[in-house]
């Protein structure tokens, strides 16, 4: 699937017409089609599992995916469009020029509340996936698939499929938990439209849950690298559990980096390998990464996948980029950068940054209105390895052909180091070893970059920024090192201010929307909200 089944799916889903989420957790894709015809073969269950995984890159439709009075704008419906406003434009990674309606106002400022559409957006995004999720699941019992005469190979490789259906369900769990904390929560058992409101999960309960869940499919998923490219396997599962462990003392107020070395650890072990250029690892060819350095991707594809939103808009949106160096028809001028994030690099040796200074100033003297004001980078390409467009790239060159990796190698390096230094056991020498090897990667022209990196916290959080950056990870890892909210460390137009400030503590959590509180009476804000 494009997974190989992307085509089929791009089909399938303009049958679905879900709800229009108006009691909003009562999400649930109908269609003309009868679960028995649907379901009857294995090829329908792989095409429906084709739909689980779509709805982590496709736009959805407002109203039927998010209320109307959330978003207007079909291109930001998306899962990954809206994570990466939460995760990345929240911190020193980014600022937004704009401030029109389908913008993400002040989610730079830490200015949101629980009527912000950018935080809904996520939310609502989220359970979509869940919901078919849960309708996916509940469809692989095994008194189904007995009754629908499946023998028992089939019913193997179907409990494979169900199996990837609760990684992804579990995946954004694990999403909502980082940003929203305490949240509502349905399962397959869970009767839609029969008037019971979901009840709120605490964040303990649902910690457990995740880990759980993906403790109970490690056996039924299958070995590492061993899957199509763009579905998930066991290394998938550990490097979930690797991330959650690595930040459960935010999430619970518990220990266990001691696990945490053991999932990236075990990761690390599966046959992974660093590609040597940093530079193409967000290029339009960069599926050649997949079962190298990428562990789990979300695919995205020019022709099958076109969406204003997912790595169309990483591409896009940087300000002032050229269309001769991102491969397209040039740039949104959306996003810039925080000069106290470019200062993170060593900009003369370190060639993660690939910043884009040319048309633009360093200081990001102006947040909204001006998009010269700040350096953007040009890290995700629509162009190949050898400098051409991106193949499935459309006639008009907007929509982009780069894959998006939710999980890669470079990660659980990091996590190891981290875990260990935090008490976690391993070893020191392993750990060293493993920021050498990315600093090696990362200073190619430097004559001895393993004499840069320290084995310290505060090497980590910066290293983590330098080579994670733009993928999702800065807004969870600042809060880890104490340094989201806090005055420890400020930047530009935090807090809304020029020279940053401190903020509530409240800001670590995102509001659960007033929309859903309004429709939940089971449901409490969290703290400060």
């Amino acid at each position: 699937m494009k997974i190989d089944c992307i085509r089929v799916f791009c089909l399938l889903v303009l049958m679905v017409v879900g709800s229009s989420c108006l009691k909003k957790l009562d999400q649930f894709p109908k269609n003309d089609q009868t679960a028995f015809t649907v379901f009857a073969t294995q090829e329908g269950y792989k095409q429906g599992l084709a739909k689980l995984y779509a709805s982590m890159v496709l736009t959805g439709s407002p109203v039927r995916d998010v209320p109307r009075e959330i978003v207007n704008d079909e291109g930001s419906t998306d899962f990954l469009r809206q994570y990466w406003y939460l995760q990345c434009l929240s911190t020193d990674e980014a600022g937004w020029t704009w401030s029109d309606k389908t913008s993400p106002i002040g989610i730079h400022q830490m200015a949101w509340s629980a009527s912000s559409q950018t935080v809904a957006g996520l939310y609502y995004r989220c359970y979509y996936t869940i919901a078919i999720c849960n309708n996916y699941i509940s469809e692989t019992t095994d008194e189904k698939l007995i009754s629908r005469g499946f023998g028992a190979e089939q019913v193997q490789q179907l409990k494979q499929y169900q199996a990837e259906a609760r990684f992804l369900r579990a995946f954004n769990y694990w999403v909502l938990l980082d940003n929203f904390g305490a949240v509502p929560f349905t399962d397959e058992k869970y009767i839609v439209g029969s008037g019971v409101l979901p009840k709120q999960m605490t964040k303990v309960d649902l910690f457990k849950y995740i880990e759980t869940e993906l403790k109970g499919i490690e056996e039924q998923l299958v070995d590492a690298k061993d899957n199509e490219y763009g579905r998930v396997d066991k290394a998938t599962a550990w490097a979930l559990l690797a991330r959650l462990y690595l930040n459960a003392e935010v999430y619970i107020d518990q220990d266990k980096y001691n696990a945490a070395i053991e999932n990236a650890g075990k990761v690390i072990q599966s046959g992974y390998t660093l590609h040597s250029d940093y530079r193409q690892l967000m290029l339009a060819d960069n599926e050649k990464l997949g079962k190298t350095e990428f562990i789990w991707t979300l695919r995205f594809d020019g022709t099958n996948t076109q969406t204003y939103s997912g790595t169309t808009f990483l591409v896009h949106a940087p300000a002032g980029v050229p269309g001769s160096v991102s491969g397209t028809n040039g740039s949104w001028d959306g996003i810039r950068m925080t000069e106290q994030f470019v200062a993170l690099f060593d900009t003369t040796k370190d060639v993660r940054g690939q910043f884009w200074s040319k048309t633009q100033t360093l200081e990001m003297d102006v947040l909204v209105g001006n998009a010269r004001s700040g350096y953007s980078s040009y890290k995700f390409r629509n162009l190949r390895q050898d400098g051409s467009v991106g193949h499935n790239t459309d006639a008009s060159g907007t929509f982009v052909d780069v894959d998006f990796p939710i999980f890669r190698l470079a990660e659980m390096y990091l996590i190891y180091a981290e875990a260990h230094l935090r008490g976690g056991g391993g070893d020191g020498a392993i750990a060293l070893n493993y920021l050498q090897m990315l600093a090696k990667r990362a200073r190619p022209d430097d004559l001895q970059p393993e004499l840069i990196p320290k084995l310290s916290l505060g090497y980590i959080i910066d290293e983590r920024g330098r080579e994670l950056f733009w993928e999702g990870h800065r807004r969870t890892d600042l809060i880890r090192f104490g340094l989201f909210t806090s005055s420890t460390y400020l930047w530009s137009w935090k807090g809304g201010t020029r020279n940053g400030r401190a903020v509530d503590a409240k800001y670590s959590l995102y509001p659960i929307p007033d929309t859903d509180l309004s429709a939940n009476k089971n449901l409490i804000q969290n703290l400060g909200y």
